[in-house]
């Protein structure tokens, strides 16, 4: 038997329920109860605090008609008219006293549901009670407690609209990504008898693709897949952009089962464009799901890596919910009656504006579009520090070396001990300074690239030549910290805020003897980005430091501060001596490009105890953009990291 709550005063006339509703319905004159442990609002609150746990056995339920209602039929009528939202039930409070006329009384209650998102949707309602013949103070139930719109048998649905999502811009506004003419290749399994002649027949094709793509299709789970879907059925092989379809579109267009679904997508302009740096949106993955539940459901739209997955909520907006009203259809799957009960507009995502410039990047990701190992290349405009392009050459999706490689930096870093050396007037571009074949500190012998050696020059032809041993005996006029001094002077170890993660560097320092002569010209303790090596390139160039920035809207809060001036007698001569690199040193084939001088220095970094294993490097400046690239394994510089430069350089918009 549900317990309910006596009034101490009890009322000795006989009760009529439904006399006493409908008076309370006519309009008798209403008074206001004293709130306290004897009127309804003990009901009401019963009520309240028993919908949201479940448990409702404290509290008496009539109908309309007086008829008793058992506790437990009210719970589990209050969860079927909740439907989808009945997993989250609402926030309920009581609305001020009840009033009471006659037998009967009002509460004004509030309810409030958080749908996802924090979306928030309150409405009031009315509770009506009976006062019974026991005294008792009794919940007329009915659906339109829930919600006012409810029937018997209803159930409230939950719609809800993704908003759309924003683009990444380039630095003149507009979008980077946007849509772009894809083709769906698919198999009919009922339309192919030679299974593995035709996946032959794909395999080949699509590594006629050109650039090649990364990774490569897999098509060894195909058969499988053929023999386990429905006859008829388009089974999906490849999605490719409309121009990689177009070059292979004769070798398979008409192959046995072949079938084609042409579509749009948001891509970037080329599969490669600055996508580590950009990241990729896909759909949800089984992993974001089991992360973020409130936030993601299948079939949403997600960045995943770079700016994209950084920068998600911001893009993707919020989403939007419609409340709507169901009933149960012939087969007993809830079907939508048309009512909407509440929406709540979905809000677009805003924009990431960048500093990216679409002729700059395709140049650079054009110049290590042919390059075979892993490969960075970082163009920074000089004059503010805009970053113009990061491209990144074969390796795993996602892998930002541009920004986030951590490796010596060769000889690129004879420009830092260089002027290191200036500044300290150890050295002047006409100092005569040994280029022997080896050089020996404590112990350790240095020689320089296929053994060379100048004899005595002066330092700008070491610079020039790139001559290990020269700067190998320099090294001591640095001291412990000058190669430090130095770099940081460039921006190297420095706080930068880009927006994302970046590697600036770290300069051995304080080392023994061996080890200042080893660091003297890029090898040892220190390390480097090609972002790091652009910006210290493009801080010479400019004659001090500026952080690279990449991020205008958002922008950064905590952008590092400029650089200190550089001496101008020391950052012109490295000047003059970065030039002479190109034009009688080690870039010599880089002399002839069109457009403004070529200002340069070559390097190639021992990555661990074999001389013959080297990364590759190149830096320098033309005009007003200041550069880095970095070829993993890449041997000589001037075999791999040069012509690279020099394919970016000549692809630059004149």
């Amino acid at each position: 038997m549900p317990l309910s709550y006596p009034r101490h005063t009890r009322r000795t006339r006989p009760n009529r329920l439904l006399v006493a509703v409908a008076a309370s319905l006519i309009g008798v004159g209403a008074l206001t109860a004293c709130s306290g442990e004897d009127g309804p609002e003990r009901s009401v609150d019963a009520f309240l605090s028993g919908w949201r746990s479940g448990d409702l056995q404290t509290v008496g339920f009539v109908d309309a008609t007086g008829a008793k209602v058992p506790a437990d039929e009210v719970v589990k009528e209050i969860k079927e008219l909740s439907g989808e939202l009945a997993a989250t039930p609402p926030t309920l409070r009581r609305q001020g006293d009840a009033k009471i006329t006659a037998d009967t009384a009002t509460a004004g209650i509030r309810i409030e549901w958080t749908l996802q998102g924090d979306t928030r949707w309150a409405y009031d309602r009315q509770v009506r009670l009976a006062h019974g013949d026991d005294g008792q103070w009794q919940v007329i139930w009915e659906p339109q407690l829930v919600q006012e719109q409810l029937t018997k048998g209803d159930r409230l649905g939950l719609r809800r609209d993704t908003g759309a999502r924003a683009g990444v811009l380039d630095a003149a506004g507009r979008p980077i990504v946007a849509p772009r003419p894809i083709v769906r290749v698919g198999v009919q399994p009922n339309q192919v008898s030679d299974v593995p002649g035709l996946v032959k027949k794909l395999d080949s094709a699509f590594r006629a693709i050109r650039p090649v793509i990364v990774p490569a299709v897999d098509l060894a789970d195909l058969p499988k897949r053929l023999s386990e879907a429905d006859p008829g059925a388009f089974v999906e092989v490849v999605t490719l952009r409309d121009e990689a379809y177009r070059q292979i579109k004769s070798r398979i267009y008409d192959l046995p089962g072949t079938k084609f679904q042409s579509d749009k997508a948001d891509l970037a302009p080329t599969r490669e464009f600055a996508r580590a740096l950009l990241g990729s949106v896909d759909p949800a993955q089984a992993d974001d799901l089991a992360a973020h539940p409130e936030k993601y459901l299948a079939g949403d739209l997600v960045g995943h890596g770079g700016l994209q997955g950084r920068y998600d909520d911001r893009l993707r907006g919020r989403p939007g919910f419609t409340v709507i009203i169901k009933r149960p259809g012939e087969d007993g799957t809830l079907v939508p009656t048309g009512k909407e009960v509440f929406h709540h507009e979905p809000q677009p995502g805003q924009p990431l504006k960048t500093t990216l410039d679409v002729a700059v990047q395709n140049a650079a990701d054009g110049a290590l579009r042919a390059q075979p190992q892993r490969s960075a290349l970082v163009a920074v405009r000089i004059s503010d520090g805009a970053v113009l392009a990061a491209a990144n050459g074969p390796g795993p999706a996602g892998e930002n070396l541009a920004f986030d490689a951590q490796v010596p930096p060769g000889s690129t870093f004879k420009m830092v001990s260089a002027l290191g050396l200036l500044d300290r007037g150890a050295v002047t571009p006409e100092t005569t300074v040994k280029c022997d074949k080896t050089f020996t500190v404590d112990g350790r012998s240095f020689k320089n690239s296929d053994n060379f050696a100048l004899g005595a020059v002066p330092f700008r032809t070491d610079f020039a030549k790139s001559c290990n041993t020269a700067f190998a005996a320099l090294a001591p006029k640095l001291g412990g910290d000058g190669l430090a001094v130095a770099g940081r002077s460039l921006g190297l170890e420095g706080q930068w805020d880009l927006g994302v993660d970046a590697f600036t560097g770290k300069v051995s320092a304080n080392g023994s003897p061996a080890e200042q002569a080893a660091a003297s010209f890029g090898q040892g303790t220190t390390l480097v980005s090609p972002l790091a090596l652009a910006a210290a390139t493009a801080a010479v160039a400019r004659g001090h430091f500026a952080q690279p920035k990449l991020l205008l809207d958002p922008a950064p809060a905590k952008a590092a501060p400029l650089g200190q001036p550089l001496k101008p007698e020391s950052v012109q001569a490295l000047r003059a001596m970065m030039r002479e690199v190109v034009t009688v040193g080690t870039a010599s084939t880089l002399k002839d490009v069109p457009g403004q001088p070529v200002h340069g220095k070559t390097g190639t970094a021992e990555y661990d105890n074999n001389p013959a294993h080297t990364h590759a490097w190149f830096v320098g400046w033309q005009g007003d953009v200041a550069f880095a690239v970095f070829v993993e394994k890449g041997g000589a510089s001037t075999a791999s990291a040069v012509p690279i430069a020099e394919r970016f350089l000549r692809a630059l918009p004149r």
